[in-house]
């Protein structure tokens, strides 16, 4: 029972991270002048529901924190995202949620998608971070203020997103620069930037929020590197818990394990099925 206890509340540690640091991210993108993303910010018991006028994606229309017995929230949820014109996702943590919430989910005419998994490296465990040997390491500091569009640029081409996209991205995370907790990343090759990273700490808990490499320079160890840089500066300043995202299995998985995290759960995506057009 002790064992399911500390499991648990690990658990319920890693998910707070996760609503925290998006939460003062959508607040801060909202106090930018006139609101041009349009954001929202609504709660329904324990669950958060953020919401993104502009920002279609899932990431910036996402549910989290519901718990077992929340099904009667539910149909209030929903409606609030179908009276905006978005389709919402929710994200359910095992150990948190139930049947009954999934089966209400269902009946309300959603199913799981995915799956997506959150990582974890506690104080104790911080002897895993000794560094490997590595002939060719990349130089890593802190983004200046004056930087965010060679962040926004790396972020954009990074994950694939057109440079259109870089002025808005460079807007939306150069209003975070400054605010209590969090920290954006370099990593120079070869005095070139070639990769950005963020983190976000809060209550003794440090979250690996994003991070991307230039597609050209893929390969060199640059995220290790920067999740090496990120940890070390989280314990560092006496945090004794480190998260991050990453889809199951894929690269970043295996960079975290390489760095000693290890899974902390994996948590199920749920979203709307297509409804059929009348006739």
């Amino acid at each position: 029972m002790r064992e399911e206890n500390r499991l648990s509340d690990r658990t319920e540690a890693i998910e707070s991270s996760e609503i925290g640091y998006m939460l003062d991210r959508m607040e801060a993108i909202r106090s930018r002048p006139g609101n041009p993303e349009g954001i929202e910010i609504a709660r329904f018991g324990g669950a958060a529901c953020f919401y993104s006028k502009t920002m279609p994606w899932a990431t910036f229309n996402t549910v989290k924190g519901l718990r077992s017995g929340d099904g009667d929230a539910l149909a209030a949820i929903v409606d609030f995202y179908r009276s905006r014109g978005r389709k919402p996702q929710f994200e359910l943590v095992p150990g948190l949620t139930d049947q009954e919430l999934m089966k209400r989910l269902d009946e309300l005419g959603f199913y799981q998608t995915g799956f997506h998994t959150s990582m974890a490296l506690t104080a104790a465990d911080a002897d895993a971070l000794s560094p490997e040997p590595h002939e060719d390491e990349p130089e890593i500091r802190l983004l200046r203020e004056d930087e965010f569009e060679l962040y926004a640029t790396v972020h954009c081409r990074g994950t694939g997103l057109p440079d259109s996209g870089i002025a808005p991205v460079a807007a939306n995370n150069g209003v975070l620069y400054g605010r209590p907790g969090w920290r954006f990343y370099v990593a120079l090759w070869e005095g070139v930037p070639a990769g950005v990273a963020v983190s976000h700490t809060s209550k003794g808990t440090a979250s690996l929020t994003f991070a991307a490499t230039l597609p050209e320079y893929r390969g060199r160890g640059i995220q290790t590197a920067l999740l090496r840089r990120r940890i070390g500066d989280a314990f560092a300043e006496g945090c004794g818990l480190v998260v991050g995202q990453c889809a199951f299995l894929s690269p970043s998985h295996r960079n975290m394990e390489r760095v000693g995290m290890r899974i902390g759960y994996v948590r199920a995506s749920w979203n709307e099925r297509q409804r059929e057009a009348r006739r």
